[in-house]
This record gives structure tokens, C-alpha cells and sequence, in this order.
């Protein structure tokens, strides 16, 4: 019997309704479910399994129910697995999880047919470095940020590029991202929109002092490394807006594409264009 892996956002009532009906579907199909515990939290007598302890169960698919989010986090958990991940939208917006509940059943048909698309995106590798050692590190989909704390002050940054210096920076903070990342805070920072295809890394200031200092789009090959210069309270990095560590004064935050990618499973090809002209409504008057 094959696995499908269920991965479900939190606080969602309507799983109760959905979650049922998708593992009938599932073990008719000759899927054995393997539910994550907020999955497993809508159902009675229901194992779960933590989403980090899924990988060695070898699943053949994750389903994801939620927003992109969520998706963000199976992909981390993933990160080191072959298994294509389906993104089912529960949220609002869903760059990531555009399959609509509507059509889950319908993608469902398509994989097993074998004529669903994957698609794979980069990932990105973080290290974070102090006193001249890696105490952590982690592989993202979207993007890295580094910024300050609550008060409103200003942090000092300098970044460097395959150990060229670029420039030494007053800023709220500083976003590397993916192209996959390109449509989530990069974009709200004025960042550039970057095909996922694109063998790049993005690096986006958050509310330069000087306005002349742009986002840059650079090699995927780059390392990308951010110091922390000057901190007006507390300074933080945050991982994919999920996962986020206290920065220190003298800390290095090294980025550079992961070994490691994430397949996503595409009933159809909707291209980046499409998404873009039903998300954000280009095009409309």
C-alpha cells in the first residue's frame, strides 16, 4: 500500500468536513494516511505523526491543506526528501498553494494517472555564524530576513557577495529570497518579481536610509553574507516568517542556494503569469 502524508494549517473548522472525506478517498485508493498531529486533532482515533518524523515514513505525496504558510513548512520539513508536495488552498492569497479545494480531487486523479506536472523549486541554505562558528543553520523556500526589533531605530548592516563588499547599510532589514520568495515580503518591499525558474538570489533592503540603495538580483552560485554592525534593541533573523533566532552584534548570516529543492506537484501548467493575473488582478481596469 502506498503513503500520503496530510499536513494541515491549524484552526481550520472546515477540515473537520474535508479531512474525512479525503481519507476515504485516500485508502480507496489504496493510500495509507499519515496524519500530522493538526491534522489528526479533526478526527477520533487518529495516530499522528510529527511532521519532521514524516520523511522516514517514505510517503509517495504530501497533501497540503492550508495556505502557504503551510506549505512553507512541509517544504522545510521535506527538504531533504524526493516526495512532490500538492498545496491545497484554504487561505487567501496562495502563491504557492493555488490548487483550489475545488479541484483537489481532480489533481488527486491526475497524479495517480500520471499526468499531473513537477515542478521544482531551489531552496536556499542558511548559516548563521558567531565567534567564527555555524551554531545554526537551515533550508528555506522563500526568503531570510533580517531585521530589527520593535523600536522604531534603525539596525546597521554590511553586505558582502561571493566576499565582495557591496555596501554598508542603515536599514529596518534585509530580505534574501528565492525566486519562489520573490512574491511574498520581497514583493511588499518594493523587490523585484522573479520567474521561478531563474538560477538567482534576490537581496532586497527593508526601508533604506538612502533611497539609492536598490535590490539586487544576483548568480544563484553567490554567497550572500549579511553582518550585523549595530543593533538599536533586538535584532532578529527569520527563516521562511516562521522560525526566528535573537541576532548578536558581530553575527554573519551566510545565503547560498540549497543542494536540496522542493517538487511541487502541478495538476496543470498555469505558469507564474497566470497566478500573477489571478492573485494580485494584473491586468484588470
Amino acid at each position: 500500500m502506498f503513503k500520503a502524508a496530510i499536513i494541515s494549517k491549524p484552526q481550520k473548522p472546515e477540515l473537520a468536513t474535508i479531512l474525512p472525506e479525503l481519507i476515504a478517498w485516500l485508502e480507496g485508493h489504496d493510500y495509507e494516511p499519515l496524519l500530522d498531529p493538526h491534522s489528526a486533532a479533526y478526527l477520533d482515533a487518529r495516530k499522528s505523526v510529527q511532521r519532521s518524523d514524516m520523511p522516514p515514513h517514505h510517503p509517495h505525496l504530501v497533501i497540503v491543506l492550508g495556505g502557504d504558510g503551510t506549505l512553507l513548512a512541509a517544504a522545510r520539513a521535506f527538504a531533504h526528501s524526493p516526495t512532490p508536495i500538492l498545496g491545497v488552498n484554504l487561505g487567501s492569497l496562495g502563491f504557492l498553494t493555488e490548487v483550489p479545494l475545488s479541484d483537489l480531487y481532480t489533481a488527486l486523479e491526475l497524479w495517480c494517472d500520471n499526468s499531473a506536472s513537477i515542478e521544482v523549486r531551489d531552496m536556499i541554505h542558511i548559516e548563521l555564524q558567531r565567534a567564527g562558528r555555524t551554531i545554526k543553520h537551515w533550508d528555506a523556500l522563500n526568503d531570510i530576513v533580517v531585521s530589527k526589533g520593535a523600536i522604531a531605530r534603525m539596525a546597521d548592516f554590511s553586505v558582502e557577495i561571493d566576499q565582495q563588499f557591496v555596501a554598508a547599510m542603515r536599514a529596518d532589514g534585509i530580505i534574501v529570497s528565492t525566486p519562489t520568495g520573490s512574491t511574498a515580503y520581497n514583493l511588499a518591499a518594493d523587490g523585484p518579481i522573479v520567474m521561478p525558474s531563474v538560477n538567482a538570489l534576490v537581496v532586497t533592503p527593508v526601508c533604506p536610509h538612502l533611497l539609492t540603495i536598490r535590490p539586487i538580483v544576483v548568480p544563484g552560485e553567490s554567497t550572500v553574507t549579511i553582518h550585523i554592525e549595530g543593533v538599536p534593541n533586538l535584532t532578529y533573523l527569520t527563516v521562511d516568517g516562521q522560525e526566528a533566532i535573537e541576532l548578536e552584534l558581530g553575527d554573519e548570516v551566510r545565503c547560498c542556494r540549497s543542494e536540496h529543492g522542493v517538487r511541487l506537484l502541478r495538476p496543470r501548467r498555469n505558469g507564474l503569469f497566470s497566478v500573477l493575473r489571478s492573485k494580485l488582478s494584473w491586468g484588470e481596469r
